[in-house]
């Protein structure tokens, strides 16, 4: 008789936590929808970095202008160096389809710059197309990236974003220096 008093009040006890849990779950309010998932990535106005970025670094600093407002701003960074050599500027955004794509640019040296920012990617075969410029392609197990290396700059766009994403990214920029 005591072994089977044991199994009931266990289940018993069970069922009254079940309903507790379901009754919490059911009065807590909760949003699965899609917009919750957009919106729990904050979007940042990175103006004010931008404009001291473009007044900081020793090159002309990149930033989009024109892009629709699907496409959100995530993170922003200018981190100078102390020789004026070595400043790295970083724009981080998610495009209309929710994938990352980050504008980045530095005067360090190529290509440890682009091992860094690209997570090891390595150069592939192909040009893309931006405009009337070409850019290189990066594939990497993580990020592909789009590099451009000028005198005294490296602009690389990168992301999970599809190489087209990130080719309308490049076409967006402005370089001004402040």
């Amino acid at each position: 008789m005591r072994g089977r008093q044991t199994v009931r009040d266990m289940v018993l006890s069970l069922a009254v936590i079940g309903v507790l849990v379901g009754a919490i779950y059911f009065f807590i309010p909760h949003d699965d929808s899609a917009d919750a998932e957009q919106n729990a990535v904050k979007r940042v106005d990175y103006r004010v970095e931008l404009i001291t970025a473009r007044r900081a670094a020793p090159y002309p600093v990149a930033a989009p202008e024109g892009l629709p407002d699907t496409w959100r701003a995530t993170s922003v960074s200018y981190k100078a160096s102390n020789d004026r050599s070595g400043g790295a500027w970083h724009l981080g955004m998610l495009d209309p389809e929710q994938q990352y794509a980050a504008v980045e640019q530095s005067d360090a040296p190529a290509q440890q710059f682009i091992r860094s920012v690209t997570l090891g990617a390595t150069k592939v075969e192909g040009k893309q197309a931006v405009g009337n410029e070409k850019w290189d392609r990066y594939q990497g197990e993580k990020y592909r990236a789009l590099v451009r290396e000028e005198a005294g700059v490296t602009t690389v766009i990168t992301g999970t974003a599809p190489y087209g994403r990130l080719a309308d990214l490049a076409a967006a920029l402005v370089a001004k220096k402040g």
